[in-house]
């Protein structure tokens, strides 16, 4: 199949913003970053691989989805980053709230909240705890290939070897042993893995109810899983299943509001109901950016 899909002059939408900002992990950047505006990516998504490429265009970006078909588009990718959703109103939102983050929404404009699958979601943020984000993504591929799916040879294309399986589905890792999950080098987290798994294989939580439940219980429910605590629970709320409302605070988030907003040590609690207040239903999209005011100005890192 050498079918490509495009899309022209997409706006509010730029594939290093969407995937560089902390919320999804299984991928790769491809392109030789000589051509300024131009990104090449490599996307794995639950069954599926993409390259995705994209280019300047006259009134936005131009992204070309290699080896897709329409309907692999309409079906999956068009969903997966929420091209449908009107950022613009999201950005205006966030702005009324506090201006002094026009910088940095005009600098990163293209932020999008993926659409992601929520088990992975879960999973990949059990994995994060105390590491960054290169740490993150190789687990999350280490674990990949040792106990998911690996691509078939005709989707493989250019990946690399160390880039080569679907993230485990639930049942993969149900019958997984210990010892294989821990050759992923996911530490001390791998009890927390096999409980996240097992609370969701046999039904004990469930995608539907969380659905069903408000924020504030989704998140009790999820953080009955053990090693879950309030930023991961957060993390699997936004990022897979959607809840913008939340705002996931980590020792980099808390130092980022701390120097905006507070000025002083301030309970993440504090700061999470605060940023909540302040940003409502936005707020999720708010983290990210916010998340990017301190990359920029080297705010969280010590």
């Amino acid at each position: 199949m050498n079918k490509n899909f495009v899309l022209e002059n997409v706006k509010d939408f730029h594939l290093y913003d969407v995937l560089e900002c902390g919320q999804c992990f299984h991928f790769q950047r491809t392109d030789t970053g000589l051509n300024p505006g131009e990104y090449e990516y490599d996307i794995v998504f639950r069954d599926r691989v993409l390259h995705i490429k994209e280019e300047p265009d006259t009134a936005g970006v131009r992204l070309i989805f290699e080896n897709t078909e329409d309907w692999e588009y309409q079906t999956i990718w068009r969903e997966y980053f929420d091209l449908d959703r009107d950022y613009s109103s999201i950005k205006a939102k966030i702005l009324e709230a506090d201006p002094r983050l026009e910088e940095i929404i005009t600098e990163h404009n293209g932020i999008r909240i993926l659409n992601q699958d929520f088990f992975e979601t879960l999973i990949s943020f059990i994995i994060s705890q105390n590491k960054q984000i290169p740490q993150i993504k190789q687990v999350v591929a280490n674990l990949s290939s040792e106990i998911g799916t690996k691509f078939d040879v005709t989707m493989i294309n250019r990946f690399s070897s160390e880039f080569d399986a679907f993230f485990p589905t639930v049942e993969q890792l149900h019958n997984a042993t210990e010892e294989e999950i821990r050759a992923s080098k996911c530490g001390f987290r791998a009890p927390y893995i096999i409980d996240a798994t097992e609370k969701i294989y046999s039904g004990e939580i469930t995608e539907d109810e969380l659905l069903r439940l408000d924020t504030k219980d989704s998140r009790q429910l999820l953080m009955t899983i053990h090693g879950v605590g309030e930023k991961v629970a957060n993390c699997a709320l936004l990022f897979g299943l959607g809840r913008t409302d939340v705002f996931p605070v980590d020792v980099w988030m808390k130092r980022i509001c701390e120097h905006l907003y507070f000025g002083i040590d301030t309970p993440k609690s504090e700061i999470e109901a605060f940023a909540m207040d302040k940003f409502g239903d936005v707020a999720g999209y708010a983290q990210q950016y916010l998340f990017m005011y301190g990359l920029k100005h080297k705010i969280g890192a010590k």
